[in-house]
């Protein structure tokens, strides 16, 4: 059983991770490589954006690392970029789940944060409702949904889950404890992994943002 009680999945407390999740489980989030948009800094919800081939060779670089590895479960967010991510980083995909898409932007879709404060000053995705988009509580919800099926994988062995930036550092919060507006302090690079684990029945976080081994290389976009 999966203790999901919480205050208001928003802002108050988080995703209860079981305490039967083996010390040094590895839980990775990948968010998938670089785009147009992404490298502009445009908001990409639902749009179905393609790698860069800049993006491409981020996320061949990432197959070294995950080569390893024989994940129990891989799971990856339907949307082309990062359906291409999880294939250039060899990954076989167990199966493609809606509950790993990017936060819905709605009126925001596209949009770059500089031209969204000239009518919304002020506005983050974790500070502030999206006008037409999904709300704190909407995420947090799919997000839960995610971590409950990736802990009984962890079982087995690691589970790798190939998505977007904002859901994965909703994720990455949740995991731990923290409510929605917990991600903003999870800064997340394009295809740069991330690792979640636990210790002594603790949630924990083992590896965050590590830099993606084609910048290491020194490659530029």
């Amino acid at each position: 059983m999966f203790d999901v009680t919480r205050a208001d999945p928003g802002t108050g407390s988080a995703f209860v991770m079981p305490a039967d999740v083996p010390d040094r489980a590895q839980l990775w989030l990948i968010r998938h490589g670089q785009t147009e948009w992404s490298r502009t800094g445009r908001h990409t919800g639902a749009t179905d954006i393609p790698l860069t081939p800049f993006g491409e060779r981020e996320a061949a670089a990432l197959a070294p690392l995950v080569a390893g590895l024989s994940p129990a479960l891989v799971l990856c967010s339907p949307r082309a970029r990062a359906l291409r991510t999880a294939e250039l980083a060899g990954l076989a995909v167990d199966e493609i789940s809606p509950d790993l898409v990017e936060w819905d932007y709605g009126d925001y879709e596209g949009l770059t944060s500089r031209q969204i404060h000239e009518t919304d000053p002020g506005w983050t995705i974790f500070g502030r409702p999206t006008p037409g988009g999904e709300t704190a509580a909407e995420v947090a919800a799919r997000a839960d949904r995610v971590l409950s099926r990736a802990a009984v994988a962890l079982r087995r062995g690691p589970v790798i889950l190939v998505a977007h930036g904002h859901i994965s550092r909703v994720l990455g919060a949740r995991w731990i404890g923290l409510p929605v507006s917990g991600g903003a302090n999870l800064l997340l690079d394009e295809a740069a992994p991330c690792i979640l684990s636990a210790q002594y029945g603790e949630p924990a976080i083992a590896g965050w943002n590590r830099p993606n081994p084609a910048i290491v290389e020194g490659e530029t976009q």
